[in-house]
């Protein structure tokens, strides 16, 4: 069991908006269990809280920005990366402005405050979510798509194809979270020169300057630009160096630029919510690509949060097969409605049916819009109970199993041939003479299908 963590005190940092110019001050605090990471605008009348949520994103034109009830945060990402690369679940971050602080247009400074406020672990599980199957979004526009395949851990890769010279195609991989801090916390935001101009004209890049963004010469430098380069920037001279970019900065790594797009995606899918165990791929990926994807991921793992599906592993080896099961239950073809045992302990049970069109009353319910009828769901639930209360005793062939009670019923999906149903059943009080008092569940395709209060006794065969 991995535990959450959040820092052990407070560390204030101040700094410059890049695209408002503005000053800030930013302070990071301890957070308790099941926070998250949430901002806090000690600006405004009755500091507004707003949580690091993929749903309150409103635009990724210049970075991702947040906005719940007409409170704004601006460019967090590079703070929710360092956040997330220092292996924290709950902090709370103050802010006097809207637009987080750029530094020098990476998380280094960031991570660099952590570790001086230190890292403790808190009393309360962490809640990792397994990536399961493959999950993809792409965005048709840009061609830009984001997957997530199972993996043991965390890891990230970013591919990157600028359509430059003096860029061209990159990539970038961070094999697990310890390796942030290392290879990529350190990678500098950049920008083309033609974005520059554009940003500069419109007034929307004024906090920036040669020290916190990276600008790539993407064509050719007039005596104008320059000018007007020297005056935004505050410089007397300004040139281009060999590998294309403006000078005062040396690039950290060759691949610098496609780093901070992996950086940028970590800070991003922090807004899921929720940490992932899975690899995820980022071919070409930016702001509205990272935060569609992650508003896709919370909307699947609250989806299988709200109805508890459990996952279990259909190809390992069953605990029971169904020669086992004819040897406790009493019920046979074509009555006997589970095939495998999947789990089992004192409290628990797991079972599997596999629904075929072979199935007797797909004849009559319904002729040309076959459905497993509800009744024959609950029945196959009791059965797979059957099996946890007939494990109590040493003889199981020589009891009968027989209800005694069914409360609070609910079907709530159809289920057809071809499903495969997997119940599980929680004992709600001890067994006591032969009576089972369980709550059942009944899941197929990922969903929950049927659920029922039962209570069953075995007697044994006169």
């Amino acid at each position: 069991m991995v535990k959450q963590k959040t820092i052990q005190s407070e560390i204030t940092l101040k700094g410059v908006g890049l695209h408002t110019g503005k000053e800030v001050t930013m302070t990071f605090k301890p957070a308790p269990i099941n926070n998250g990471y949430t901002f806090v605008r000690v600006d405004l009348e009755g500091q507004p809280v707003i949580e690091a949520d993929a749903s309150y994103v409103v635009n990724t034109q210049r970075g991702t920005n947040l906005e719940k009830l007409g409170v704004m945060i601006q460019t967090p990402e590079h703070v929710l990366a360092a956040l997330v690369g220092s292996d924290l679940d709950n902090v709370i971050i103050e802010l006097d402005a809207s637009e987080l602080p750029i530094m020098d247009g990476s998380s280094k400074y960031f991570v660099e405050a952590i570790e001086k406020a230190g890292v403790v672990e808190q009393d309360a599980e962490r809640f990792v979510y397994v990536v399961k199957e493959v999950i993809s979004y792409t965005d048709e526009a840009t061609g830009s798509e984001i997957t997530v395949i199972p993996a043991d851990e965390y890891c990230v890769t970013a591919m990157v194809d600028f359509g430059t010279k003096v860029l061209g195609t990159q990539n970038a991989s961070m094999k697990s979270i310890a390796e942030f801090k290392t290879e990529i916390a350190d990678c500098r935001t950049f920008s083309f020169l033609h974005e520059l101009e554009m940003l500069l004209e419109n007034g929307l890049i004024k906090g920036g300057d040669l020290n916190n963004a990276i600008v790539y010469v993407d064509k050719e430098l007039s005596p104008e630009t320059m000018d007007k380069l020297k005056v935004a920037f505050g410089k007397d001279q300004i040139s281009v160096t060999p590998n294309g970019v403006l000078d005062n900065l040396t690039l950290h790594y060759p691949n610098e630029a496609a780093r901070h797009k992996l950086l940028d995606v970590v800070g991003d899918l922090s807004l899921i919510g929720t940490k992932i165990k899975g690899k995820v791929i980022a071919n070409k990926p930016g702001h509205f690509v990272n935060t569609q994807f992650a508003k896709k991921m919370a909307k699947i793992i609250k989806n299988e949060q709200r109805n508890n599906v459990p996952v279990y592993d259909l190809y390992q080896e069953p605990l029971m097969d169904i020669h086992k099961i004819m040897s406790m239950l009493p019920h046979r073809p074509p009555f006997l409605l589970v095939d495998r045992i999947l789990e089992m302990s004192d409290t628990h049970v797991v079972g599997l049916k596999n629904v075929t069109m072979n199935e007797d009353f797909f004849v009559g319910h319904f002729p040309g819009a076959p459905v497993m009828p509800g009744v024959l769901i609950v029945e196959a639930m009791a059965q797979t109970g059957g099996i946890l209360i007939l494990s109590t005793v040493p003889d199981p062939e020589n009891y009968l199993t027989y209800f005694m009670k069914i409360d609070n019923v609910k079907f709530k999906h159809k289920v057809l041939p071809g499903d495969t149903l997997i119940f599980k059943l929680d004992l709600l009080s001890p067994i006591r003479r032969g009576i089972c008092h369980m709550q059942g569940y009944a899941f197929a395709n990922g969903k929950l299908v049927a659920e029922a209060e039962l209570m069953a006794q075995i007697t044994k065969k006169q």
